[in-house]
């Protein structure tokens, strides 16, 4: 069992034992133990690396449905090349720099910069 401490509204809210008044308890997560040696060879290899190695279907079709809404959310063909993507994020970028650069001229905003730190905020 891991016990470690967490609230009520959290991701582990239905771990949580004895939440206060301010709903922080202690959660009590099942930790996941192998049977025998031969379960904890199997557990052993359930790792995120070897997933991504073994690449399921599931995950290559998770994955593909991501890029393509990901692609429809920047307005690029789904069939770009990984260079191709990136050249056309590096123009975008250079774009809204520039924009950004125009409108605080406009404004008349100066570059922000930040003040120097004294000796004992300096870690």
């Amino acid at each position: 069992m891991l016990e470690f401490p967490g609230a009520t509204d959290g991701p582990w809210s239905r771990f949580v034992v004895a939440p206060d008044a301010r709903g922080i308890g202690t959660v009590r997560y099942p930790r996941v133990e192998a049977r025998d040696d031969d379960c904890a060879k199997k557990l052993a290899k359930r790792t995120l690396t070897n997933l991504y190695n073994e690449r399921p279907a599931w995950l290559a079709n998770a994955h593909a449905k991501l890029d393509n809404a990901v692609a429809h959310a920047y307005r690029f063909p789904v069939d770009l090349t990984d260079e191709q993507i990136l050249e056309r994020l590096l123009a975008l970028n250079l774009e809204r720099s520039t924009d950004e650069s125009e409108t605080a001229k406009k404004s008349g905003a100066q570059k922000r910069t930040s003040r120097v730190k004294t000796a004992d905020e300096i870690i």
